[in-house]
């Protein structure tokens, strides 16, 4: 027997199938997806490698062929359907093969499992009140405790009889001696969701539901594996339809997986889930220790679960029987990994679904261009919900134009609209958020004389202020003191541009001593748990006003909040990226969705400084479609995506006259075997041209089909594979980028 092994070895050179032979003892036992210790190269040395296929007949020179020394230790073997998936994402995105197996394998290792010890009464009653009379003739105090609880117990658990009765391990050993008692260990997965009381109660759907869980029911009943776009506004209940269509695979003895877009969404969602499904649920992401992480893995393998929530790395739970994925807010530019593979969550859904034989349902109130195009052209199946769940009336929104307030004289980042209506929801004893696209303590230094920016010697970014007088790089890490003078011209008025989080907390609390005041961004969510405290402390009504970033906006459902306001509403609208537009809209959209979703109709202000544009009109209308219409027209005349496809290449290296010769020399090849009329854009600098003293340089490939690009994609590779011009470099390749480089 032989098995085709993929060697552990990130490079494109050796991402190749090699074969080795089958021991004897591993025959029978080998199996597709497990890790393996191989000898590789002329030296031999011991070298990881997966199985990805098993066969009885050697394809090379039997002689030449080396035999598998043993399986790795303490390593988890990949199901056969994710080494298929990873083969799929190699194809579509780039890479190795290697890397896209490592990346279909959350879990590693093994981890050292959590065991929970107990001892167990072997004697009768009458037998154990006979063996008490002797300890207690012999003065053995340790032993007549442990017996004493074994007799009014039967079985305790080990560290209560070590830690509260005091009763040492050699004495329990000797019980065991003396077959008085039993020690007994179990395997106990951790379980990162603290259990809580369920008090789920059947749900009333709207009409709007009802029909579409209904046709996901008639869909599945007879066989049929679709993708659904579940198309509903900000409260319209798309959470219940999700965990109906969930409860009905589960009935099959099916599993289902839940993707969010953020950390920050876990608590309510999985709290939402684990009222319906109780313990059947777990979550996987990047915050839980490595023994958490392998025990939900380790759950979900042996079917010990059936729902698996998280961000995107969850999609590769290794489910025996998967019958649906479902990717919440699927807008999100989070889904997209900025790591080789750069997979979209949304695409490689789709295709492990089809190796499986599951459905896969998208929701959002704001559809990515992508999905509703593809809904549109009839690829994934509509679902729509108009109203809000419980009949709510969608807010008022109040756009407010900043350079109105200017001339007014109100200098202040809070409009006066916005300042009358917080007063008043204070008085009202109501919830407001507020909302600001920025990190931080403040933005960018810059002197008002001469104009100069500080940058960071490393990066082509600015430096970012931090509380304490810290300059930082965002980019690289790099830190300085702030300058008190200008370093280009040695005035003294230099500052930064107070937009933050923290100094916007600040200003709140000057202006409304009497508020409970939260924030919630990267800095105070660093802790474990750090989401979820903040979450629970401001649904709990512990604070009036939540002030935050993008991760406060996103799918939350706070009842008492009756207020959202959008503070610079436009910053990100004129980014240098193709989709600022419709980031703009999403955010906007998705923001003013916080407020009235209980029982009082609620209010947004968007503060802005471009109100005629349309991502701003449509957000405060509130109309998906009159947004989509005018941004899909834009997307055709340029040939951007979904109109069209594009293929990013980013070439990287220390060397900016190399990096600058790859670029030319991967254009006039990708010229030169063009035979499709493929588009090419550059090479030109991206946003950041350095990173880290690391040059980078982007080439952009156009077409309308996809297929073209991705055979485009595999010259491209070849081409860079046998010149060995390109070993110094850093080149990567990514489909429809969901950020301009």
């Amino acid at each position: 027997m032989y098995a085709k092994v993929i060697v552990d070895i990130t490079h494109e050179k050796l991402d190749k199938v090699f074969e080795y032979r089958i021991p004897s003892e591993l025959e029978g036992v080998l199996q597709v997806g497990m890790e393996v210790i191989v000898p590789f190269g002329n030296g031999n040395r011991e070298t990881n490698g997966y199985v990805i296929g098993i066969s009885e007949t050697c394809e090379y020179d039997e002689g030449k062929v080396k035999e598998i020394l043993r399986l790795a230790e303490k390593r988890l073997a990949i199901e056969g359907k994710l080494v298929a998936l990873a083969g799929w994402m190699k194809e579509n995105y780039g890479g190795t093969m290697i890397q896209s197996l490592k990346t279909v394998l959350p879990i590693k290792r093994e981890e050292q499992q959590k065991i929970k010890r107990y001892v167990r009464l072997c004697l009768s009653q009458e037998e154990g009140r006979a063996k008490l009379e002797e300890y207690l003739k012999k003065n053995q105090r340790a032993r007549v405790r442990a017996l004493a609880a074994l007799l009014d117990n039967g079985v305790l658990e080990y560290e209560f009889l070590i830690k509260k009765l005091n009763v040492s391990r050699e004495v329990l050993r000797a019980l065991e001696d003396q077959g008085v008692a039993q020690i007994e260990s179990e395997h106990v997965f951790r379980n990162p969701i603290k259990d809580r009381k369920q008090d789920w109660k059947p749900v009333d759907y709207t009409e709007e539901q009802q029909n579409a869980i209904d046709r996901f029911r008639e869909d599945y009943l007879k066989g049929e594996q679709k993708t659904y776009l579940l198309y509903g506004v900000t409260g319209s209940g798309k959470t219940e339809v999700y965990m109906e269509m969930i409860a009905r695979v589960i009935r099959d003895g099916k599993q289902a997986i839940v993707l969010i877009p953020e950390i920050a969404l876990t608590y309510q969602t999985v709290m939402r889930f684990y009222k319906r499904f109780g313990n059947r649920i777990s979550i996987l992401n990047s915050r839980m220790s490595n023994g958490e992480r392998y025990d939900q893995m380790m759950r979900a393998k042996e079917s010990g679960i059936d729902v698996m929530i998280g961000p995107r790395s969850a999609l590769f739970t290794p489910f025996p029987n998967l019958g649906l994925i479902v990717i919440d807010e699927e807008h999100e530019p989070t889904y997209k990994s900025e790591q080789i593979p750069r997979y979209h969550a949304r695409e490689t859904a789709i295709a492990r679904a089809k190796l499986e034989g599951a459905s896969v349902v998208l929701g959002s109130a704001t559809p990515s261009l992508e999905a509703f195009y593809r809904a549109e052209q009839g690829e994934y199946e509509m679902l729509i919900l108009r109203e809000r769940s419980k009949k709510q009336a969608l807010p008022e929104v109040h756009t407010i134009d900043l350079r109105e307030e200017l001339k007014a004289g109100n200098r202040s980042i809070i409009s006066r609209k916005l300042h009358e209506l917080i007063e008043d929801r204070l008085e009202k004893r109501q919830q407001t958020i507020l909302f600001i696209n920025r990190r931080g303590y403040a933005g960018f230094i810059s002197c008002r004389s001469c104009g100069h920016v500080v940058k960071c010697p490393h990066c082509d970014v600015s430096m970012t202020s931090h509380k304490g007088g810290k300059l930082v790089c965002h980019y690289c890490g790099y830190e300085e003191q702030e300058h008190a003078v200008c370093p280009e011209c040695g005035s003294k008025h230099i500052g930064g541009f107070r937009a933050g989080t923290q100094q916007i907390e600040e200003l709140i609390k000057q202006e409304f001593p009497q508020a409970r005041v939260l924030r919630m961004d990267m800095d105070t969510t660093k802790e474990k748990d750090g989401h979820e405290k903040i979450l629970e402390t401001f649904a709990n009504e512990e604070a009036d006003i939540l002030i935050g970033t993008q991760m406060i906006v996103k799918g939350h459902d706070f009842p008492n909040v009756t207020l959202v306001g959008i503070l610079a509403a436009d910053l990100s609208l004129y980014a240098d990226d193709y989709r600022a537009g419709e980031r703009t809209f999403q955010l906007l959209t998705q923001a003013a969705g916080r407020a009235g979703r209980g029982r009082e109709k609620g209010e947004v202000v968007i503060q802005t400084y471009s109100p005629e544009h349309y991502a701003i009109q449509t957000a405060a209308a509130q109309t998906y479609e009159a947004f989509y219409e005018e941004e899909i027209a834009y997307r055709k005349l340029m040939g951007y995506p979904p109109a069209e496809q594009l293929l990013a290449l980013l070439v990287a290296g220390e060397d900016e006259k190399l990096v600058e010769t790859a670029c030319e020399y991967l254009k006039k090849y990708a010229e030169r075997v063009n035979s499709n009329w493929v588009g090419v854009i550059g090479p030109a600098s991206p946003y950041v041209g350095k990173v880290n003293d690391v040059y980078r340089k982007v080439i952009y490939f156009k077409h309308a089909r996809y297929e073209v690009l991705t055979d485009l994609k595999d010259k491209l590779e070849q081409y860079i594979e046998v010149n060995s011009g390109f070993t110094k470099l850093r080149i990567q390749f990514d489909f429809n980028p969901m950020n301009i480089f």
